[in-house]
């Protein structure tokens, strides 16, 4: 069976391109990290009080060789989400499968974080499309979860158009999850 933990694997899509993110990526993923609009949306539940908002190169190195060590470790594979149409490195796409002890366990949690320009219905459908396709095969998930705060309009207009519902009940102690299943 494939092991996306050994060679993490390429996926495009018809507005955006998923490759592994690299220490190189650095300088055009601070204009994500750092976009005061954009931090509101990503996702830092249980990160250990990371909230993702960067200002400097060195705080970002520091993230993407945490990222790759992770990836190496297998606790979960981080892509740099790229533009077709200019090549611009626009934000990152995190997956992995879940193992807790609760009623979550072995489903998969897709987190996206996109400069706020790109933070756009269009776009954030065509990363779930790529994870419909491909992420629950490669994550041996049946379910997939992905947070959307309530501000976030276009994330959840995406996210209902490609058959995520809200969860409806707290993921551990955190709120806003919406719930996708893999067609059977």
């Amino acid at each position: 069976m494939f092991d996306i933990y050994e060679e993490c694997p390429q996926y495009s899509g018809g507005l955006v391109s998923l490759r592994g993110t690299v220490a190189e990526d650095a300088e055009e993923l601070l204009k994500c990290y750092s976009d005061l609009e954009a931090v509101p949306f990503f996702n830092s539940d249980n990160c250990h009080g990371d909230d993702f908002h960067y200002e400097t190169l060195e705080r970002m190195l520091q993230a993407i060789e945490f990222w790759d060590f992770s990836y190496r470790n297998k606790y979960f594979v981080r892509w740099t989400v790229i533009l077709n149409s200019t090549g611009e490195k626009v934000g990152t796409v995190e997956m992995f499968h879940r193992l807790a002890e609760d009623e979550f366990n072995h489903y998969g949690v897709l987190r996206i974080d996109l400069q706020s320009r790109c933070e756009t219905r269009e776009i954030i459908g065509d990363i779930l499309n790529i994870a419909r396709d491909d992420f629950y095969t490669a994550f041996n998930v049946k379910a997939m979860l992905t947070k959307a705060v309530p501000d976030a309009s276009q994330r959840i207009s995406a996210l209902t158009e490609n058959g995520f519902i809200p969860l409806g009940k707290k993921l551990m102690t955190y709120d806003h999850y919406f719930l996708g299943k893999m067609l059977e």
